[in-house]
């Protein structure tokens, strides 16, 4: 894992809607950003982060597979990308669970409360796609300042709309 900044901003991404290919960096010459790196578009628990940040966002998911199913559940509004090559998730340390682990993981308090919220909003899932990598986030001042870098633990682990709030008002 790295939190070298220059080394994450060149990662490529791939815009879900244009198709144009761009650098990580880019997101954050002029301007903070907060870009979330979801599990996959498919999964139930990262449509309920997704609907949570009510906030303008960069959302990047490890693949295209499931992509247009997430675009036009409305789940999120900002602008989606995905990786050009999973090592990006590598970069940042985002783990991959087993089949064992991911199984065991549905179970732990935190996913159990994030499934059944869903299902209360009824936000559906499916299995397309990378379903045993993990994700997180990272905020970037402007210019490049890394203020924060989240990793997830778990499926149903995320950083907070108030976390994200509270660290973009930092100086």
């Amino acid at each position: 894992m790295t939190t070298d900044i220059n080394q994450i901003g060149s990662q490529k991404v791939k815009s879900i809607t244009s198709g144009e290919t761009v650098e990580l960096k880019s997101f954050w010459e002029n301007q903070n950003v907060a870009i979330i790196f979801f599990r996959r578009w498919g999964c139930m628990l990262c449509r309920l982060w997704a609907k949570e940040h009510n906030i303008k966002l960069i959302g990047i998911g490890v693949e295209e597979a499931g992509s247009k199913d997430f675009i036009n559940g409305k789940y999120f509004d900002g602008d989606l990308y995905y990786v050009d090559n999973i090592s990006t998730y590598q970069l940042l340390g985002f783990k991959r669970f087993n089949v064992v682990t991911i199984i065991t993981s549905l179970f732990w308090k935190q996913s159990r409360d994030a499934i059944f919220k869903g299902r209360g909003m009824g936000l559906g899932g499916d299995f397309k796609g990378d379903w045993v990598q993990t994700g997180g986030a990272v905020l970037v001042g402007k210019g490049g300042n890394l203020l924060r870098h989240f990793t997830q633990t778990g499926p149903g682990d995320h950083l907070s709309n108030k976390d994200i709030l509270k660290t973009e008002a930092k100086p």
